[in-house]
C-alpha cells in the first residue's frame, strides 16, 4: 500500500452530529478541516436518531416566552447526574449550548423547532421543566444535498412507513388519526403522494425529518464551507510526537495517508454499542456481550475509544449506566434480515401494559425508555434472560400500533406470520402463546382493568407524570395513558434490552480535551459525542440529551481549536487536501 502525506489544521473522525458540528465550527473560524468516515455513507447514529436536542436556555425558548428560573437547569443536572456531576463540564454545556444553537441557526442551514410543551423526562424533580428544553431538527429538503443525497445514511427502517420518515409529534398524530379526522386524512394523503413521487424520481424520499434532517443539514453546512469528507476511510492509528497527538494514519482509496493535524485530532466515532467485548465488561445484563440488541449502526464498534486508549486516554467505566437504555424488539424485515425496533412511545398509550416472563407488571410503562429498562433489568434479576412482554388489546393495536406493527388500516399479517407479533383470542390463549401461566396473566390483566375503568393505576402510577401524559393519547380521559385491555383478540411483542447510544466514554475536560490517567490533557487529542463520557452522568434527563451535548461540545471543540496555536512542527513536505464535497477524494 502506497503512502501519502497531507496537512490540515483539524482532523475530525466521524460524520455524526458531534463530528460535523466540530468541523463546521472550526472551518467557520478559518481553519482547514478534513473529516474522515470509515463507512461508505455519512451521518452515523445521528442519521438514525430522532433528531431531538436537549439544550436549556436557548433563544428558541425565549421566543416562546419560556424563561427558566436562574440555576434551574444546573440544579436539575446535579439531581440527575448524582455521583457523576462534573461541574466544569456541566457549566460548559449550559453556557455554550445556547450559543451553539445561535451560531448554527444564524450562520448555517441547521435549523430547529421547539414545541414548548415537551417536558423533561423527570419534570417533577428539582429544576425540572414542563417544556422549553427539547427541540427537534426542522425537516429538510434532500434535494439541497444534490448528488450527495445518495451517500446520506438512511433512517432506521423500523421507524419509517413505506420507507418514509415521519416527523416527531404532530405528524405522527396525523398518521394515527388518518381515518378519524378529515384534516389528518388530507395531510397523510398529501404526504404519502409526495413521498411516492420522490421515490419514483429520486430513489428515496426527499423530505428529511428527525435525525436524517440533522445529518443532512450539517452535511450541507459543511459543503457550503468546502469541508472535504472522505468516506470509506478508517483511521488506522494516531500519530504521536513529543507526548502529543499530531495526526493520524488514514486508509483512503487504497492508500495509507499520513494526515498531519496541526491543531488537533477530534474523535467522534459514535461510541461502542457494537463492541461486544466492551459490552461484556460494562453491560450487566449482557454477561457474554451478546445479550444486547442495538439499533445503532453496526460500524459503531468503539474505534475512537481504542484509538485514544492507545495513546494514554481512558474510558470512564464507573458511570452508573454505560448506555442510554431502550427496550427493543427484534423483527424480521421483508428481505429476511433482522431489524431492531426501539420502543419509544407505544408503551405510554392507553390499553398497553408490560409484564415479566412470569406474567407480572413491573413498571410504569409510560416512563422514559432509559428508566423502563432499568426496571426491566431489576425485575429479571436471577433469571436466565432480561426480557419482558408488551401487551395490548385489539383496540389499542389498531389505534396506535405496537413496535413495528403500524396502526390501522395497515395490515398485521406479516408480523403474525413471522412470529414477531403474538395473538390470542383471549388473555388465556395469549398467555399460552408466550409461555406464561394463563392464571397469572389473567390475574394481572384483571387487576389492571379494575382500576383502569376509571383511569387509575394504583400499582405503578401510569399517567401520573408529565412525560407519561405527553406520550399518551390526549383524547382519552381522565388519564391519557390508561384504558382497560378488554377488546379481543389480544397481542404481545417480546422486549429485550438495547441502547440508543453509549454513555461510558473517554474522560474529557470542559474544553473536550481527552485526559490521561493522571487527569492531564493529551496534547492535540479531543473527543466529542458518544466517544466522550456523557455529561449526563449515566442518566437520561430529557429528549435529546445525546444530540444536545453533541452539538454543543462540537461547537466548543471547534472554537477551542480555533483559539489554539498550531503545535505541530512539520518537517515533511506535505499537501493540504483540496476542498471538495462529501464523498469525494481530496
Amino acid at each position: 500500500m502506497t503512502q501519502e502525506d497531507i496537512s490540515v489544521d483539524v482532523l475530525v473522525v466521524g460524520t455524526g452530529a458531534s463530528g460535523m458540528a466540530t468541523a463546521v465550527t472550526a472551518a467557520s473560524q478559518g481553519l482547514k478541516v478534513l473529516v474522515v468516515e470509515k463507512e461508505a455513507l455519512y451521518g452515523g447514529t445521528t442519521a438514525r436518531s430522532g433528531g431531538w436536542l436537549w439544550i436549556p436556555g436557548t433563544s428558541l425558548a425565549t421566543e416562546q416566552g419560556i424563561k427558566e428560573p436562574p440555576g434551574a437547569a444546573k440544579a436539575y443536572l446535579k439531581h440527575e447526574t448524582t455521583t457523576h456531576f462534573d461541574e466544569k463540564r456541566v457549566d460548559a454545556f449550559l453556557e455554550n449550548g445556547p450559543m451553539a444553537v445561535d451560531f448554527f441557526t444564524k450562520n448555517t442551514c441547521v435549523q430547529f423547532d421547539m414545541p414548548g410543551v415537551f417536558p423533561d423526562y423527570h419534570a417533577e424533580a428539582p429544576g425540572g421543566q414542563p417544556g422549553g428544553r427539547s427541540m427537534v431538527t426542522r425537516p429538510f429538503d434532500g434535494r439541497e444535498l444534490g448528488k450527495h443525497i445518495k451517500q446520506l445514511a438512511p433512517p432506521l427502517p423500523e421507524l419509517t412507513v413505506f420507507g418514509m420518515m415521519l416527523g416527531s409529534g404532530p405528524e405522527i398524530k396525523h398518521f394515527m388519526r388518518t381515518f378519524k379526522s378529515p384534516t389528518s386524512f388530507l395531510y397523510v394523503t398529501k404526504r404519502l403522494t409526495k413521498h411516492f413521487f420522490d421515490v419514483l424520481g429520486n430513489g428515496r424520499g426527499m423530505t428529511l425529518t428527525n435525525g436524517n434532517a440533522l445529518a443532512g443539514r450539517l452535511a450541507k453546512a459543511g459543503m457550503d464551507l468546502g469541508i472535504p469528507v472522505w468516506l470509506s476511510s478508517p483511521v488506522k492509528k494516531l500519530l504521536v510526537e513529543d507526548d502529543g497527538v499530531v495526526g493520524a494514519v488514514v486508509q483512503h482509496e487504497g492508500k495509507s495517508v499520513r494526515v498531519i493535524a496541526k491543531r488537533g485530532v477530534v474523535l467522534a466515532c459514535g461510541g461502542f454499542p457494537h463492541d461486544v467485548e466492551r459490552r461484556k465488561q460494562l453491560f450487566p445484563h449482557a454477561p457474554t456481550g451478546h445479550e444486547h440488541f442495538s439499533p445503532s449502526p453496526e460500524s459503531n464498534t468503539g474505534d475512537g475509544l481504542k484509538l485514544a486508549e492507545s495513546v494514554g486516554g481512558r474510558v470512564d467505566g464507573t458511570i452508573p449506566h454505560a448506555a442510554a437504555w431502550v427496550p427493543t424488539s427484534v423483527t424480521t424485515r421483508t428481505d429476511g434480515t433482522k431489524g431492531v425496533m426501539p420502543h419509544f412511545i407505544d408503551r405510554a398509550k392507553p390499553g398497553v401494559i408490560s409484564v415479566t416472563p412470569k406474567g407480572k407488571r413491573f413498571a410504569n410503562e409510560g416512563n422514559s425508555y432509559h428508566d423502563f429498562v432499568q426496571a426491566m433489568v431489576e425485575a429479571c434479576e436471577g433469571e436466565p434472560e432480561v426480557s419482558a412482554w408488551l401487551l395490548c388489546d385489539h383496540r389499542a393495536l389498531r389505534n396506535y400500533g405496537l413496535g413495528c406493527v403500524a396502526p390501522a388500516p395497515l395490515p398485521i399479517g406479516r408480523h403474525l406470520r413471522s412470529g414477531y407479533l403474538k395473538r390470542g383470542s383471549t388473555v388465556k390463549q395469549l398467555a399460552e402463546q408466550i409461555g406464561i401461566a394463563p392464571s397469572t396473566l389473567q390475574a394481572t390483566v384483571h387487576e389492571f382493568n379494575k382500576a383502569a375503568q376509571t383511569g387509575q393505576d394504583p400499582a405503578f402510577g401510569k399517567g401520573s407524570k408529565a412525560y407519561n401524559r405527553y406520550q399518551g393519547d390526549a383524547l382519552i380521559t381522565p388519564n391519557p395513558c390508561v384504558a382497560p385491555l378488554e377488546t379481543g383478540p389480544y397481542y404481545a411483542i417480546k422486549l429485550v434490552v438495547g441502547d440508543i447510544g453509549t454513555f461510558a466514554g473517554l474522560v474529557t475536560d470542559e474544553n473536550t480535551r481527552v485526559l490521561d490517567s493522571m487527569g492531564k490533557p493529551i496534547n492535540g487529542l479531543y473527543a466529542v459525542g458518544n466517544d466522550a463520557a456523557s455529561v449526563m452522568g449515566g442518566n437520561y434527563p430529557g429528549a435529546g440529551i445525546t444530540l444536545g451535548p453533541a452539538l454543543t461540545f462540537g461547537y466548543v471543540a471547534g472554537m477551542q481549536l480555533a483559539k489554539n496555536e498550531a503545535t505541530v512542527k512539520i518537517s515533511l513536505q506535505v499537501q493540504r487536501p483540496v476542498p471538495v464535497a462529501v464523498g469525494q477524494s481530496a
